[in-house]
């Protein structure tokens, strides 16, 4: 079989059997490249008549890669394997072969997670079916024609090292046989998933019966990279990629779990992140309750289960606490932390203490009748005990890694009764004294950790109509659900799939972090992240484990620079922000550079930041998209004020003038792109002229959009958003899943005065909270509850702040033309009757606000709180009915009606206004 090499500088000709592409007798063809702040040296070797090339690289603490690179243009054969040669030295890398088309767009690739390259010379070789598509906008995904090659060592743990390449080559091979990569792998995940298909539903978690489950996050504060998990079904994963603990009762010879119950869930006092899951079979109900306590590196896991007997006899049952090698993770996650399978290879039982994997132990509070196990061989462990088998062991040892046992307890249980059971999983090492009263002592801490939960969370507290508590309770829950998926400093979007801090999200969740009363988590955050600025000035996108990531998403330098601009914003501390001050300028300067790149570009694309991948609708292929751009207007703005407060009048003339500069050049963008497509709305992507107004939210707010703006394209934009919602909502169109991001709308119709449209907004998403007990949002929502898919992480932080934010929006909000503080603007009508509503702490730049609204025989009554210096344009309240205003009163003195606007500039303040209800 012949193979079209079309080598740069070389004619085409046919290349034989096994011939060599590269014999490495011209290094300079070979350029060695890396991104940002890694160090790269390039050198030719020849050992005992071998050529090569070698690539020296140090990572100097980032993530990213560091590259050989060459133009080969080839046409690829039907079948083939690519040879070369490697040696080297450096900690466990990801190694990358990389194929890429000539527009550079289109990218195939060859990888070996975590390698370590061999200090002799080593064959390796990649044939055609261990080649994938990795990214790019081409439909036909079939490696046919590349012209250039790159081999990369990607960030993994990253450090020094060198990869030296030689004897590239490529031998063409029959073609496979048909079907031949069509087989399934046969995984630990695939083999148990098919014999949940052939059990009795119930006897294998949900997630591996074929059905999407649901679950929620059990931790602490700052805790993430520890925090357990708890399925709807009651199943606890013990820490992040870990082995499951699962209660299953046995009555005689039947078996009582998720699968033959009726099933609900709960939060403590409505919205504490304490999570209960609830059985009920007859007269019998089980109540699994998981919690956890101490410091945020080291938590203790607390689980408690109690047995309620409702009916008029004592009853006996056995309850099993299954240990199995089942993450609540299900095997659909894929990101980051792929669920399904978590092994168990070893139990060791004393008696007292259970290990497992010789690590981790289990101490239960109550003495256990006995623990039981068996090995992957011996048969599923749940159908044993029902047949009545007791296999007891001290000490079991299963290579395959699919041991299951399980803590037995035979309850004798009174009527109307109740009898519970505790264990408790404390960190590594740490000793553990079981109480001489275990329920009292397990009660005693599920108090406490209620206790500091509840101050956390009630720092702001809004008052709503009992029908609407879901909106209070799921706002204090978004609120722990922030503190929760934290990594120490680290804010995060979720523990599992996301469990990495980006500054997109990070700034966002830290804007509801400072309305709320923590401006401590949010300082600690900014101060956290931003030291891992590039030494260019560019912000990183993502900062995980391995360091900055250099992907360049350009909508990243303006969220950090508003994340910082929040603080002072909440907190007017000078000594918090002048250290933070030479980040904000680095990120300035950098985005002049790439706006002054951009300064002589063809229309729409002139003075934009560059095409990135920060929208992941764009990730196939980097465009212009205005998410940045409305992102660095606001990080623009916010640098000047910054600048200004810390007395740099010089800068701030300087940044304010970019600032202007960078409006004028992305509003003529739009309008250009508006013209080029034929369209009416504000388009997401200048190329592309599509339609995403959850992107466009940004612009609302934290942009000032409504201020320079065309009115007109905004609502459009929004209208035509508000008719596709209204279509999904109604069935009136297809549509299989959608994610959360789009409670960023509520608060966008908030600032537009369509108060009519956000309560039907409200009822849609919250009825997608899954479970609705657990005031949660996963990031991806299937209009199929139980078809499996990948959902991302549940629950999803940023999400939670998306809500968050929105929340608090509906009582008050800044408005940035005029600098007031607008009230209630989202608030129903209907929610105004009787007690009313009414919110106390919220933070704001100007202090905390608090106050009440309620409707009363005919009038409208605000009382407001003192506590905050009013703004310079006042607090304004819009009239919330759809007739005209009537005669209102500012502590009893008669005050004009600004068109439905009422202005108050001052608190605390009693105003009164006639005509309500009308």
């Amino acid at each position: 079989m012949a193979l079209l090499l079309l080598a740069q500088g070389m004619p085409a000709k046919a290349v034989a059997a096994n011939e060599v592409l590269d014999d490495f007798s011209r290094p300079d063809v070979w350029t060695a490249t890396a991104t940002d702040d890694i160090e790269v040296r390039l050198r030719p070797i020849e050992e005992g008549g071998r050529r090569g090339i070698c690539l020296d690289f140090d990572f100097h603490g980032v993530s990213g890669g560091a590259t050989l690179r060459r133009a080969l243009p080839v046409a690829w054969p039907a079948n083939f394997a690519l040879g070369f040669e490697l040696r080297g030295a450096m900690p466990a890398n990801d190694l990358q072969l990389k194929l890429i088309e000539a527009s550079g767009d289109n990218v195939w690739w060859y990888r070996r997670e975590a390698f370590r390259p061999a200090a002799d010379w080593q064959a390796m070789s990649a044939r055609r079916r261990d080649i994938d598509f990795a990214w790019g906008p081409g439909q036909d995904r079939t490696l046919r024609r590349t012209a250039t090659l790159e081999l990369t060592a990607y960030a993994g743990q990253g450090g020094r090292g060198t990869l030296c390449l030689a004897n590239l080559r490529l031998v063409p091979l029959p073609p496979e046989p048909p079907g031949a990569a069509a087989a399934p792998p046969d995984t630990p995940n695939a083999r148990f998933q098919r014999a949940a298909a052939q059990a009795p539903r119930g006897l294998y978690p949900r997630g591996f019966s074929g059905e999407q489950s649901y679950w929620t996050l059990v931790g602490v504060d700052g805790g993430g990279r520890h925090a357990a998990l708890l399925s709807e079904d009651g199943a606890v994963e013990v820490d992040r990629g870990g082995w499951s603990v699962e209660p299953m009762l046995f009555d005689g010879g039947r078996a009582i779990n998720w699968a033959t119950v009726k099933t609900r869930q709960s939060l403590l006092d409505g919205y504490l992140p304490i999570p209960s899951v609830h059985w009920q079979a007859g007269g019998l109900r089980l109540d699994t309750t998981a919690f956890a306590d101490g410091p945020a590196a080291r938590p203790r896991l607390l689980l408690r289960y109690t047995l309620h007997n409702d009916g008029d006899t004592p009853r006996r049952l056995s309850l099993a606490l299954l240990l199995r090698p089942f993450q609540v993770n299900p095997p659909t996650q894929f990101l980051n932390t792929p669920g399904g399978i978590s092994p168990i290879h070893d139990f060791a039982w004393d008696g007292r203490v259970l290990t497992v994997n010789g690590g981790t132990t289990v101490l239960p509070l109550q003495t256990a009748d006995a623990f039981v196990a068996g090995a992957a061989r011996g048969g599923n462990l749940p159908e044993r005990l029902r047949h009545g088998e007791r296999p007891h062991v001290a000490r079991l040892h299963d290579a395959d890694g699919a041991a299951r046992g399980a803590l037995l307890y035979t309850l004798d249980v009174p009527a109307h009764g109740q009898r519970t059971v505790g264990l408790v999983l404390p960190p590594p090492g740490e000793a553990f004294a079981p109480p001489s009263d275990a329920d009292a002592w397990l009660q005693r801490r599920l108090d406490d950790v209620a206790a500091g939960w509840r101050e956390k969370l009630n720092r702001v507290r809004l008052a709503l109509p009992p029908a609407q508590q879901a909106l209070a309770d799921t706002a204090r829950s978004a609120l722990a659900q922030i503190l929760l998926s934290r990594d120490g400093p680290a804010l995060q979007p979720g523990t599992r799939s996301y469990a990495r801090s980006w500054v997109r999200d990070g700034a966002m969740m830290a804007e509801g972090l400072v309305r709320s009363g923590h401006a401590d988590a949010a300082a600690d955050f900014v101060r956290w992240y931003a030291p891992h600025q590039f030494r260019s000035g560019k912000v990183p996108c993502c900062v995980d484990a391995r360091g900055a990531d250099p992907v360049p998403e350009h909508d990243s330098h303006g969220e950090l620079v508003f994340a910082v601009a929040e603080l002072w914003r909440y907190t007017r501390d000078r000594a918090l922000i002048e250290p933070l001050w030479p980040h904000v300028a680095r990120a300035v300067a950098y985005m002049d550079g790439l706006r002054a790149e951009a300064a002589t570009a063809a229309e729409p694309l002139r003075g934009l930041l560059p095409a990135s991948i920060s929208h992941e609708g764009y990730s196939a292929k980097p465009m212009h998209a205005y998410w940045d751009d409305f992102w660095g207007l606001v990080g623009y703005g916010d640098a000047a004020m910054l600048a200004r407060a810390l007395g740099k009048n010089d800068e701030a003339a300087r940044i304010a003038t970019a600032r202007d500069a960078f409006r004028a050049d992305l509003a003529r963008s739009l309008a250009a792109s508006m013209r080029r497509h034929r369209i009416d709305y504000l388009p997401g992507a200048a190329e592309l002229g599509d339609f995403d107004a959850t992107s466009t939210t940004i612009a609302l707010s934290p942009g000032d959009g409504l201020a320079w703006l065309p009115r007109a394209a905004v609502e459009r934009t929004f209208a035509r958003y508000w008719q596709g919602f209204v279509a999904r909502r109604d069935g009136t169109v297809a549509w299989d899943d959608y994610t959360p991001y789009e409670l960023r709308t509520v608060a966008s119709f908030v600032r537009l005065g369509w108060r009519g449209r956000v309560g039907a907004l409200l009822d849609f998403f919250f009825a997608d909270r899954r479970p609705a007990a657990w005031n949660q949002w996963a990031e991806v929502v299937g209009r199929d509850p139980r078809r499996p898919r990948f959902v991302g992480d549940m629950p999803h932080a940023w999400i939670a702040s998306d809500y968050l934010r929105s929340a608090y929006d509906l009582f008050a909000y800044e408005r940035a033309g005029d600098r007031a503080l607008v009230l209630g603007a989202g608030l129903q009508p209907g929610w105004l009757a009787g007690a009313g509503v009414g919110i106390a702490g919220l933070r704001t730049p100007y202090g905390a606000l608090s106050y009440t609204l309620r409707e009363r025989a005919g009038r409208l009554e605000l009382d407001l709180a003192g506590g905050l210096a009013p703004p310079p344009g006042g607090l304004v309240l819009p009239w919330p009915y759809p007739g005209a205003p009537g005669v209102a009163y500012i502590d009893g003195r008669s005050a004009p009606w600004h068109g439905r606007e009422l202005r108050i500039d001052h608190v605390p303040a009693r105003v009164v206004m006639e005509g309500a209800g009308r």
